[in-house]
């Protein structure tokens, strides 16, 4: 696909986004109703409504591209090199908890590769998209900005990560890069923290599916930083189960400081 129709297809579905992100908090004033799934994580009807939408939107707007997203069993049981990955919301407890870190998240995987995205914190009122190399956005209190990464200081890297409790092999990779602070931060947030060098650095140990890093690995990425497992190697989509290795976030400015 040509970077000039992504680009169409991405803008696009700001619109959508904003639109499923309203609806997301109003349901919320409203009051949730969930229920737990299979896997012993809960779901809700905000989780299922903005599901709705945005599937609904990207079956218009591209119809030829399957879907896998993390509400329907559509789409898993195959093998996709070029598809969507969608979370509708991630980061459910926030959501459930009046907390305002969850996003809704479309990631475009063009031949197992993520090449565009699109984030929205309807409850911080920030959305991230990219469509290309050094197109990455962000649109805030309507203003639009390109997300160019700020120089770090290299004796004060700040970092982010899911838990307070860091496992012994991500304490390890910390000290290497001289990380002199982090804060607990949920949902893909993360990802885009780091492309607008809020943060410089976020690494996981093997937790969660593609949906849950294909819109912000993308964005990430085509603002100049970079996604890879602990050995340095690439993130490809489309695998068994969408299940995800290790992970290490890097923003621009950090790629040259290694981690061996």
């Amino acid at each position: 696909m040509e970077i000039t129709k992504i680009e169409k297809v991405i803008k696009n579905l700001t619109d959508v986004f904003f639109k499923a992100g309203a609806v997301s908090i109003e349901l919320r004033k409203n009051g949730l109703t969930e229920h737990l799934k299979n896997d012993k994580t809960p779901v809700t009807n905000g989780d299922i409504e903005v599901n709705n939408i945005i599937l609904e939107n990207l079956k218009k707007i591209t119809p030829n591209i399957p879907i896998v997203s993390e509400e329907t069993s559509e789409n898993k049981n195959i093998d996709l090199n070029t598809f969507w990955l969608v979370d509708p919301i991630d980061g459910t407890y926030d959501y459930i908890n009046n907390k305002d870190e969850f996003t809704l998240n479309a990631g475009l995987i063009i031949e197992n590769k993520p090449k565009a995205g699109i984030i929205y914190a309807p409850a911080k009122d920030r959305l991230f998209y990219s469509f290309g190399n050094n197109l990455s956005y962000e649109i805030q209190n309507n203003k639009e900005k390109i997300l160019n990464n700020k120089q770090i200081n290299k004796d004060n890297i700040q970092a982010v990560s899911y838990s307070n409790n860091l496992k012994p092999e991500i304490k390890e990779i910390h000290k290497k890069l001289n990380v002199k602070d982090f804060i607990k931060m949920k949902s893909s947030l993360k990802f885009c923290v780091v492309a607008t060098s809020e943060f410089d650095l976020y690494v996981a140990e093997p937790r969660a599916y593609e949906w849950d890093i294909a819109a912000g690995h993308a964005i990430l990425k085509n603002a100049g930083g970079i996604v890879t497992d602990f050995n340095g190697n690439e993130i490809f989509y489309g695998k068994e189960n969408f299940k995800n290795p290790a992970i290490i976030l890097k923003g621009k400015n950090l790629l040259n400081v290694g981690t061996n």
